[in-house]
């Protein structure tokens, strides 16, 4: 997340970041694995915003909002920003506790958890709007795993903060991950060639 960004990096990468909340209490993931709640990050992403605000821009009852808000400051994810007094009553404003929060080692849960928030953000693309998601495979020693990953970490574009006129949202899911792919002997191997002869 590095300014407004989930990673599910392990710690031997970058170092501690103090504007960083790691990620690793089952409070926390319960939190966020809510769709609403996933939706109120996203907006106070943005910027802070009063839970009326934040119930406009979900179409959903300040009730619903309040309470979905509410167990995200248990989490210790959303806090109160400000107060001020209108008509008589308290109107809060509400903001990320963190700029960016990062998984921790040791959590439960691990990239699968990014990856079915980006899952549940997904929606299919308007005719002529841009879209792109390609699933491939590499063959990598640990040093050159380490690199693309540095790599990777440089092609991040800066976040933005607040959407701008003219901008649609768009969700960027980068992943380097250990896959369960079986490997074939090289061909002509004595593998291969035991195959052919039992085959015989």
């Amino acid at each position: 997340m590095n300014d407004e960004t989930t990673t599910g990096e392990h710690p031997s990468t970058p170092p501690h970041d103090p504007d960083t909340l790691e990620l690793r209490t089952p409070a926390q993931f319960k939190a966020l694995g809510h769709p609403v709640r996933h939706r109120v990050v996203n907006l106070l992403r943005q910027r802070p915003a009063t839970l009326g605000e934040l119930a406009t821009a979900l179409h959903a009852a300040k009730g619903t909002v309040g309470y979905h808000v509410r167990v995200l400051r248990e989490a210790g994810i959303v806090r109160l920003a400000a107060t001020r007094h209108v008509r008589g009553g308290t109107e809060q404003t509400l903001a990320l506790v963190s700029r960016a929060f990062r998984l921790h080692p040791e959590a439960a849960a691990g990239p699968d958890f990014l990856v079915r928030a980006a899952l549940a953000e997904m929606r299919p693309a308007r005719p002529g709007q841009a879209e792109h998601t390609l699933l491939n495979h590499l063959w990598l020693t640990q040093h050159e795993a380490h690199a693309l990953i540095a790599r990777l970490r440089d092609l991040l574009p800066p976040p933005g903060r607040t959407p701008f006129t003219g901008g649609e949202p768009y969700g960027l899911l980068l992943s380097l991950y250990p896959a369960d792919i079986p490997a074939l002997p090289p061909s002509g191997s004595s593998g291969d060639s035991a195959a052919r002869n039992s085959a015989s």
